[in-house]
């Protein structure tokens, strides 16, 4: 969602994001070669990988990662809602098992309590 303020167009986020993962790996479905990526911001149901590879919008990825702290790895199939050139992609989860959303809330939520 965007929102103005002043003459200035800002994203307003709908969930909060935690900017800390390991073993990202990411693969266009359909590929064999995986994606060369950098570590991105997470939510439950979504997050933004940065990416200098461009992918059009609707496409669908395979990610697997392992959260920081609970060492949770997850593995689920993601489509590709914007796409910045050069920069990174936006993509939504799709199919996602609830205890993997569940395990990126407990991880988010520690990272807000400090722990």
């Amino acid at each position: 969602m965007r929102e103005t303020i002043g003459k200035t167009n800002v994203a307003i986020r709908q969930e909060v994001r935690y900017p800390q993962l390991t073993e990202l790996s990411m693969i266009y479905e359909g590929a064999t070669e995986a994606v060369a990526v950098r570590p991105p911001d997470l939510s439950p149901h979504g997050m933004f990988i940065n990416t200098a590879n461009e992918f059009p919008e609707g496409a669908v990825l395979k990610l697997r990662f392992r959260l920081s702290r609970t060492g949770v790895v997850i593995q689920t199939r993601c489509e590709v809602r914007y796409c910045l050139k050069g920069v990174g992609i936006g993509v939504e989860f799709v199919g996602a098992p609830p205890e993997g959303t569940r395990a990126i809330e407990k991880e988010i939520s520690f990272h807000l309590a400090g722990k």
